[in-house]
């Protein structure tokens, strides 16, 4: 299967390099340098993976992302930024990206985050149409979450880091395998003080008292894991 990917960039030198790059690697490739050229393509054109810079000449990255989830497009996105700092790191996660890779960076890890999030996307189908315990339902085919009978609104990183909880209890998962499962991310990309945001966050909507925690577990010195013996 070739691959239709969408770049938008207003370097012009990295569109040419990353251009011919990855049409050597066999991928199909269309490009846009500002925000308005590339809406106008990705209203007309379907694509497998978008690659979106986040500082451009009429705007951002982050706005074209939320524009697209705005009218549930779920194409995947990756990030290509010389903003490395935690802050835009969470906000391009949350509003749905599924990558987040910083300036300068090699073709090779660049190629690997592409491969990973297509693989990732490519295989979606859910096994299951619902995740059930501790009180929490996770209705997978909606992708909408409840605690008892309340619905919770969740990022979409708290989502997928919910679900890689819910389905595997009582199993004790690793600052490591949590980010690698989230993101197919190295410690490099999203250390360990920005997974831990995103655990005390999901604590708030799911916990009864989120400074005590029953359901999210902290193993000291190992990591986290999902207790589905709590009593709903």
């Amino acid at each position: 299967m070739q691959y239709r990917l969408f770049l938008l960039e207003d370097d012009s030198a990295l569109t040419d390099g990353l251009s011919y790059s990855l049409l050597r690697q066999g991928y199909l490739l269309e490009t846009a340098g500002t925000i308005s050229e590339a809406k106008e393509m990705l209203l007309n054109q379907q694509y497998d993976l978008l690659l979106l810079d986040v500082t451009l000449p009429d705007g951002t990255g982050f706005e074209v992302c939320d524009w697209l989830r705005a009218r549930a497009n779920r194409v995947p996105i990756i990030f290509l930024t010389a903003l490395d700092d935690e802050v835009n790191m969470v906000r391009g996660l949350d509003m749905g990206a599924d990558d987040y890779i910083t300036k300068p960076f090699k073709l090779s890890v660049l190629y690997a985050r592409i491969n990973a999030v297509l693989r990732r996307s490519n295989g979606a189908t859910e096994e299951r149409a619902e995740l059930n315990s501790a009180g929490v339902k996770m209705n997978l085919l909606q992708g909408k979450v409840y605690l008892g009978e309340r619905a919770v609104e969740l990022t979409n990183a708290e989502y997928r880091l919910l679900r890689c909880f819910m389905e595997h209890p009582g199993q004790v998962l690793s600052a490591d395998q949590l980010l690698e499962r989230l993101w197919d991310c190295d410690g490099h990309f999203v250390d360990n003080n920005t997974l831990s945001v995103y655990i005390r966050r999901l604590r708030t909507k799911i916990e009864d008292t989120p400074s005590n925690p029953c359901r999210i577990m902290t193993v000291r010195g190992m990591g986290y894991k999902w207790n589905a013996e709590v009593d709903a």
